[in-house]
């Protein structure tokens, strides 16, 4: 049987909003950054079509080779498949993030999406630095720590 444990020290009213106004701007950022994400399917299109045929591919003034042309189109395809996976796997944690905030569960997987939101430019960064601020505060570690919700 496990001992009980320790009562969750208490939030002050400020730092308690600041994790609400945080999760919810998570989900913002997660939001606009899946949409952004998305971006890349332009060049998998390109890649796509150079592959089918559809787009005719010119080296040097004169028709490209069968090997350019699919060279060409799956660097395409592939670049741009990266980046979507990239960009939406992100998006993913960063929404996560959000939920861990808002519930006070898992300080580290928060603390470390904060830091690579900060890669994402203006608002990501913003929103990074803000939770690095509020997470890094010791009440709050302490209130992540000892929330019953985050040794379940």
């Amino acid at each position: 049987m496990d001992a009980p444990l320790p009562p969750a020290p208490a939030l002050s009213l400020e730092d308690a909003s600041h994790l609400r106004l945080l999760s919810i701007f998570h989900y913002v950022v997660a939001g606009l950054t899946a949409l952004f994400s998305l971006f890349p399917l332009i060049h998998v299109g390109i890649g796509i079509a150079a592959l089918s045929g559809a787009m005719p591919i010119e080296s040097n003034g004169g028709a490209a080779s069968p090997d350019e042309t699919r060279l060409f189109g799956w660097l395409f395809v592939v670049i741009g498949s990266i980046l979507i996976l990239c960009g939406l796997t992100l998006a993913g944690f960063m929404a996560y993030a959000g939920r861990c905030l808002a519930r006070q569960q898992r300080h580290t997987l928060c603390l470390v999406v904060a830091a690579l939101s900060c890669m994402l430019m203006p608002l990501g960064t913003v929103l990074g630095v803000f939770t690095l601020i509020v997470l890094l505060r010791p009440a709050v570690k302490a209130a992540f720590d000892a929330s019953p919700t985050a040794h379940a």
